[in-house]
This record gives C-alpha cells, structure tokens and sequence, in this order.
C-alpha cells in the first residue's frame, strides 16, 4: 500500500526536528523510509525558526549576540542532530584506518579530539560568516541556505548504498532511493526560499548556489573513496558543510 504525502511529510518533521508532532500524528514505521524526499521541507521549519530569532534578536540585541542566539534556537529545534553527524563524521574519517575502524567509530557515542575540532571551527565559522553580512542579507540567506543544502545533501542516496546493514544502523532507517518526481519536489522545496534573497539583495545568484555543489560533489566523492557507501553521520556533516559553504559564498558576494 503506497504511503500517504502527510505521513511522509510528518515522518520528515518527526525525524529531523525535537518539535513534538508525534503528538498530532504517528506516521507508519515505513515513512521513515522517505524522509529525505521531504528534508529541505524541514529547512523552512529549522531555516524559518533561525532566521526569525535573528531577526527578533537583532532588535534587541548587539548583532553578534543575536547571531550566536540564533544558532543556539536552532540547536534546540533540531536536537543537534546534524552537529552530533558532523563530529561523528570527523572522528571517524579523522581516526580511522579502514572503512571497517572508520564505520566502528562513528557509531561510537563518544566524541573525540577530530569531533571536538571539528564542531569548534564549524561553529566560528559560522557565526563569524553571518556576523560579517548585513543584518537581512543574514536573515535571507538562512533561509535560502538550510532547504538548499538539504536538497543537495538528500542526492547522497541516489549516488551510493547505504555502508551498513539496515539492523546496524543508529536510527534503524536506511533511506530508500529518490525518484524522479520526488528530485523535482526536491528541488522546488530546496530552492524555492531563496527567491527572496534573490530579489532582495545584490547577491549574485549562481555564485552563490555553485559553492555549496562544489562542496558537495567533493564530499561525494571523499565518502565514496573511503566507504564505498553513505551513513546517516555522512548526511548530516554534508549538509552542515555544504550550507556553510553557501553562507562564505554569500559573504563573498
């Protein structure tokens, strides 16, 4: 029986934010399956609750303030669940040898020296990035900069298999492939919240977009050499990553 768009709508907000919806509704185990077809629609929910906190705070607040307090609300919405990914992804590709010790220790719950590294330069950088824009272009590139990285970093699962077994994975979902009409959702998901960056600023479109395909073609690649397969730690630091690399293009504009 094909799953129904609201559950897999829902199982997308469920997994990929601490917002309680599970309260509104229980999706089916097999809708977890899809949740990256519908995981640039969870960045106009974190991409969305971001952008307002820093632009209520920056009202209130000295601008850099209001630009750590905003990275703060997203934490809290999100769970970290990318940063816990991007700190895996870093102690283990940091710290392993081989594909096995590499998968070995990114399932370990521990953090590491190469994790600890990792989250404090990706933090500095991205604070340091948004503080050096103007206030709005801020406010618009989050919200252009959370879908679009998503969306790019959703294309891992058509590219490689997943690098464990389905039973060994952490969250116990292995996401299935994308199909072509779910690409084309995908991609209106992804780029639709950057039309008002487009518009409202001087940021020079194209630029901007092609730092973060860079980004993560490269990262592709490196996963590929290295595992032969995606993981759910590889998702997550590929999208932290390709969306820091779209706010140091915006900047650069």
């Amino acid at each position: 029986m094909p799953i129904k768009y609201h559950e897999r709508i829902f199982a997308s907000f469920i997994f990929f934010t601490r917002i309680p919806f599970w309260r509104l509704h229980q999706p089916p185990k097999e809708a977890y399956a899809t949740v990256v077809e519908h995981w640039p629609l969870t960045g106009w929910l974190t991409g969305g609750i971001m952008a307002a906190a820093l632009f209520g705070a920056c009202h209130i607040f000295p601008f850099p303030v209001a630009v750590a307090l905003a990275i703060v609300v997203r934490l809290f919405v999100t769970g970290a669940l990318h940063e816990d990914g991007l700190a895996d992804f870093f102690d283990g590709f940091g710290g392993g040898t081989d594909r096995q010790r590499i998968l070995v220790i990114m399932k370990d719950s521990h953090i590491g020296t190469y994790g600890v590294i990792a989250l404090i330069f990706y933090f500095l950088l991205l604070w340091g990035v948004l503080c050096s824009m103007p206030p709005m272009t801020a406010v618009f590139a989050i919200l252009a900069a959370d879908p679009a990285a998503k969306m790019l970093s959703s294309q891992i699962v058509n590219f490689m298999p997943y690098a464990r077994r389905e039973e060994d994975a952490k969250n116990k979902t292995v996401y299935r492939p994308i199909s072509m009409g779910a690409t084309a959702g995908l991609a209106v998901q992804g780029l639709l919240p950057s039309m008002p960056l487009i518009v409202f600023t001087e940021v020079t479109w194209w630029l901007a977009v092609l730092a973060p395909i860079l980004t993560v073609a490269f990262l592709f690649l490196f996963v590929w050499r290295k595992l032969h397969g995606y993981t759910g730690d590889c998702c997550g630091a590929v999208c932290l990553m390709a969306e820091l690399s779209f706010y140091l293009a915006v900047s650069l504009m």
